[in-house]
């Protein structure tokens, strides 16, 4: 599951089509759910797949749908950033497996994890995060009367343009 979401992450990068860039985003977090849901952590699994994939993937495929995005211009199939994005990322992971390698530390266990309790989770979440929440929220909102007025403006223009 993890190298289909590395997979499904990079393609994300390299694809210039909105539509298959969002169904690599969809890929990428069922992928993640499953890998919650593997690790034990199921009510993190499954907002995972409800929030992200569910709402927020919903979301983006209606606004490329409404805003009519089509191909980016020009014959080029990938980015022109595709060649030194890969190089980056070799030499990122060249140095880091430096780096692992001549480590010389100890490995440490963790301790045991305290089992998950949605109670405490939901306390702890109202109470100290709770303007982030609600920020969230009216982000969200301002993101979607963005969209609407990007969307008039655009008919706007067109119309003048047609007429």
């Amino acid at each position: 599951m993890g190298v289909i979401a590395l997979i499904s992450a990079v393609l994300m990068l390299v694809i210039r089509e909105p539509m298959r860039v969002a169904l690599a985003l969809i890929t990428s977090m069922v992928m993640l759910g499953g890998i919650y849901g593997l690790l034990g952590v199921h009510f993190i699994a499954a907002f995972q797949v409800l929030i992200y994939v569910g709402a927020v993937m919903v979301f983006m495929v209606y606004v490329i749908m409404l805003l009519e995005v089509r191909e980016a211009p020009g014959n080029a199939r990938f980015s022109r950033w595709l060649v030194p994005g890969v190089m980056g990322f070799a030499a990122l992971v060249g140095v880091l497996g430096i780096s692992v390698y001549r480590s010389s530390a100890e490995v440490l266990t963790a301790p045991g994890a305290a089992p998950f309790s949605l109670t405490q989770f939901s306390t702890a979440f109202l109470s100290q995060y709770w303007l982030e929440f609600e920020l969230t929220s009216v982000f969200l909102v301002a993101v979607i009367v963005a969209a609407l007025a990007v969307i008039k403006v655009s008919r706007r223009a067109q119309g003048r343009a047609n007429g």
